[in-house]
């Protein structure tokens, strides 16, 4: 399936093309520029990324119309307040040479979130963004907050592979059809899941290679995901993921692979405080 319907009613593509730790000094400009030559149309970015304006002139320069590039970005804690919320959201708009942005995230769960979802709400019916969601929210962190918003997300973004499979908030997230989104789709490059004997056997079976062997798996499961690389080869053989089709066995023994444990705990003590007082994301503006 090459996109997913999410539940306000758009269509959102279910791989695109990540930037996340892609430098601001021309990388990020060229990664993007290759992976739209190459056909992806959906770029996730980030306030926190400082790579906004790149992937904004980037999009522009490739002359794809407007609509066929579906854009992610997301806001930075340090703005969570209503109003820093909302004049964060046109520095946004305004760096990605957009009048709207197709996703819109709180990237972390913490602080004034209830205000800043206020403000994509708001910003959400004056038509600057398309859809909205969070990002980073564990079932503890989702309960705290998302039961107080007057809108349901649309996506909540987290981490998500093979390895670890985030049963208890997708069964959370299902019950009004909120989409997860992959951050790390492919375990950071880990080499024990791109060596796993269940996926590299499935992979010789359908000659893929484990990368697109896990992407196909995770597509199937309903996940978008938006692996990052900044090598053509990689780039294209990532999109390469919908001419074979897993069967249910297979799908089964993926499954099995789940540890229930990622990189980052977001319920981790101290969390919130300490990305809050990580960097200052309007430093350079």
């Amino acid at each position: 399936m090459k996109s997913f319907k999410l539940n306000d009613g758009n269509e959102i593509p279910s791989i695109g093309f990540g930037t996340f730790l892609i430098p601001a000094d021309g990388s990020t400009y060229d990664a993007v520029s290759k992976a739209l030559k190459f056909g992806v149309r959906h770029i996730d970015t980030a306030a926190a990324y400082f790579n906004e304006e790149e992937v904004g002139r980037a999009v522009k320069d490739s002359e794809i119309d407007r609509e066929d590039v579906w854009i992610t970005s997301k806001m930075w804690l340090q703005d969570y307040k209503y109003e820093d919320a909302k004049k964060a959201i046109d520095i946004s708009l305004k760096k990605l040479q957009t009048d709207y942005m197709d996703l819109y995230l709180l990237h972390q769960p913490y602080g004034a979130v209830g205000e800043a979802w206020k403000a994509l709400e708001e910003a959400k019916d004056e038509g600057k963004i398309k859809s909205i969601g969070v990002s980073n929210m564990t079932p503890k962190l989702w309960n705290s907050f998302v039961p107080d918003f007057d809108t349901m997300p649309s996506v909540n973004q987290v981490e998500f592979n093979p390895y670890f499979q985030q049963k208890e908030i997708r069964e959370i997230m299902a019950k009004d059809d909120v989409k997860l989104e992959s951050w790390g789709p492919l375990g950071h490059g880990s080499h024990d899941l791109l060596t796993n004997p269940v996926i590299v056997d499935i992979a010789d079976k359908y000659g893929k290679n484990a990368g697109q062997v896990i992407l196909r798996f995770e597509n199937q499961e309903g996940i978008i995901v938006f692996p990052k690389s900044t090598k053509d080869e990689r780039i294209k053989s990532n999109m390469d993921i919908f001419d074979f089709k897993l069967t249910d066995g297979e799908m089964d023994k993926i499954r099995v692979l789940d540890t229930g444990k990622g990189s980052h705990d977001p319920d981790a003590e101290g969390v919130g405080e300490m990305l809050l007082s990580a960097f200052d994301v309007h430093a350079n503006d």
